[in-house]
């Protein structure tokens, strides 16, 4: 026990002076501190009886983070009023190391004289103690170190032994109440973070949730089928190109389906670091591992009710492969760390643009999951065999990039622009269509857009007649042609990656495969032949 017992001159309580029965005490305290969820009025409750025992001008609810190196007030009281407060104190890593070592290290340990304890006088200069006594009790549930109860009061050498073994009694009704408080904190505040995140997922719906251009040209196949299927349940598996509106596709399922009023949650498979990706999906439970500080909910859980879109789904690890069908055929879920399955009640619609059959064959995909997908596959069309939708595109990109841009007015289209874009070959389709609409509109400021002093359009590529090149050429060559577009550049805003709809890092490993330089070794190739060509 640390600090001084001297009583002093000035008037005060004296436990010892007051015919005290413990176990009633003990029982006032609790009803009152474990009365109610509003941790503020529960203190202030504890403090209108307290006081009668102990000096006692304040009461605080205390955590010391050490991860943010602060002390945290969780509630505050006064003889007059309670709260529950927000104030953070923010403690030098070096004192709050000390200050770890001093509290965490001693269970249910009592400090009081403030400025003569070893603890007050670790965090006296930063918390404010002058001519006040502080009585502190630390607080633990099963080993787990919660924070502090202090009792604070004008003048110093206000506390004693007795007071010090009287606080003890009560430890743990206020330990509950802060383990309680804690929680239902976190509970408000992962609810407010939900409402914000699906005010943000209901704006994002209604960007994509306007007329599909060309529902009744080129995608008129494709939006037969998804009318026809969109009122089901059934898991649905949507093929295409990068970049040809399979997100679109997916959002008009879930609009016209029995669950457009739950969450619409997109996951693109091939963004998550294969690491993070049973956390991301399945979420975890605290402690699960290094750094689960908190329960978190996986995406599976937040699409609870709706539509689950997992795009670019042929990235998936084969083990999380495994796991995604076992949800496909049970509906349920178990978190990392976790050992109790939770139902679900969700649609899948998965998307790729790869061959999943392909994959396969090659043991990279699970067949017993390309069973489960291919049901009901919806084949989108390439923008190059659609290019009747073309024009109507163009215009729907010049309206919505102008607003997004604040140019003003939208300029005009050079009508011989329309067809030199109509002739593209569209590698990256819809997306690559939307791109160079926002680059032409910043390059022109406000004249015509005819694309001139963009990088020469390709020509459609004519494969009949031609002799056919294997898979690997084809794609080489494609890869070679975006890198060219792109000056070089493979990752970031305009680079091959996002032209081509392809995680950074998955590009340079199909780089890498197929002998494609790129970065220095590319930059120097290309000054070798400047130099080759300047001396022939």
């Amino acid at each position: 026990m640390e600090g001084r017992s001297e009583l002093g001159n000035q008037e005060r309580h004296d436990t010892r002076t007051i015919k005290l029965d413990e176990d009633e005490f003990f029982r006032q305290v609790t009803m009152r501190i474990c009365g109610s969820l509003d941790i503020g009025d529960a203190l202030w409750q504890s403090h209108l009886y307290l006081k009668k025992f102990f000096p006692l001008d304040e009461m605080f609810l205390d955590i010391w983070d050490r991860e943010n190196s602060e002390i945290r007030r969780v509630a505050c009281s006064t003889s007059a009023q309670g709260g529950v407060s927000k104030l953070r104190i923010p403690i030098p890593e070096k004192v709050m190391k000390l200050v770890e070592k001093e509290t965490i290290s001693n269970s249910e340990r009592i400090y009081y004289n403030s400025e003569q304890s070893e603890l007050g006088k670790l965090i006296a200069p930063y918390v404010g103690l002058h001519n006040v006594s502080d009585l502190c009790l630390t607080l633990k549930i099963e080993n787990q170190h919660l924070g502090g109860l202090i009792f604070r009061a004008k003048g110093q050498h206000q506390y004693n032994a007795e007071h010090g073994r009287l606080i003890s009694l009560i430890h743990d009704p206020f330990a509950v109440a802060m383990a309680n408080a804690l929680t239902h904190r976190e509970a408000l505040e992962l609810k407010d973070q939900l409402t914000e995140e699906n005010q943000f997922l209901n704006e994002e719906l209604e960007k994509l949730s306007g007329e599909v251009i060309g529902a009744d040209g080129g995608l008129s196949h494709v939006m037969e089928m998804v009318h026809q299927v969109a009122p089901l349940s059934n898991t649905l598996l949507l093929l295409g190109e990068t970049g040809v509106g399979k997100e679109v596709v997916a959002s008009v399922i879930h609009r016209t389906s029995s669950r457009k009023d739950g969450p619409f949650i997109k996951v693109n498979c091939g963004a998550i670091p294969e690491s993070l990706i049973d956390s991301e999906l399945f979420g975890h439970e605290k402690g699960a591992f290094t750094g689960a500080i908190a329960q978190r909910r996986g995406h599976f859980e937040r699409a609870q009710g709706g539509t689950l879109f997992l795009d670019e789904i042929g990235e998936l690890p084969p083990a999380v492969q495994a796991r995604l069908l076992r949800v496909l055929q049970f509906k349920e879920i178990e978190r990392v760390g976790g050992t109790r399955t939770i139902p679900v009640n969700i649609r899948i619609i998965a998307a790729t643009h790869r061959n999943l059959e392909a994959m396969v064959a090659g043991n990279r995909f699970r067949e017993d999951l390309w069973f489960r997908l291919n049901v009901f596959p919806i084949i989108i069309p390439p923008l190059r065999q659609r290019r009747n939708d073309i024009p109507q595109l163009v215009e729907h990109f010049r309206e919505k990039k102008t607003l997004e841009l604040g140019i003003g007015e939208a300029p005009p289209v050079d009508s011989a622009a329309l067809q030199r874009l109509s002739r593209h070959h569209w590698p990256g389709n819809v997306r690559e269509l939307e791109n160079l609409m926002e680059r032409e509109l910043i390059r022109c400021q406000g004249a015509s857009l005819n694309f001139y002093d963009l990088p020469e359009l390709e020509e459609s590529v004519p494969y009949l007649d031609e002799q056919l090149i294997s898979l690997a050429q084809a794609e080489a060559g494609h890869i070679e042609r975006a890198l060219e577009y792109c000056g070089g550049k493979v990752h970031g805003s305009g680079g091959a990656a996002d032209i081509l709809g392809l995680n950074p890092s998955t590009l340079r490993n199909r780089m890498n495969k197929l002998g494609i330089r790129y970065g220095r070794e590319r930059a120097k190739d290309r000054e070798f032949r400047e130099v080759d060509r300047q001396r022939g």
